[in-house]
């Protein structure tokens, strides 16, 4: 499901138009990624929550060349999907 699909069906669950859908989620995403910049986890009720962690620097060997390559620490984000949502899946 991309961005358009996911759009229009949420516009024919809540009966709002496919303007105010889009804006909506476009809020919605804007804030989670404002939220998740500063590190904040965010915990949606039956769904899930998305928290940032910190990778740290480690080694590596490149299989080709066996050559020893350091890469530096990054932050990820990390889902945890909520109990309900794994028993939905199931």
């Amino acid at each position: 499901m991309n961005n358009k699909e996911f759009i229009q069906q949420l516009t024919q669950q809540t009966g709002l138009t496919i303007e105010k859908t889009s804006s909506m989620t476009a809020a919605f995403i804007a804030e989670m990624t404002e939220n998740l910049q500063e590190e904040t986890t965010i915990t949606i009720q039956n769904f899930g929550s998305f928290e940032v962690r910190k990778k740290q620097e480690r080694v590596i060997v490149s299989p080709t060349t066996h050559q020893h390559m350091l890469v530096p620490p990054k932050l990820t984000i990390n889902f945890r999907p909520s109990t309900t949502l794994k028993e939905k899946m199931q």
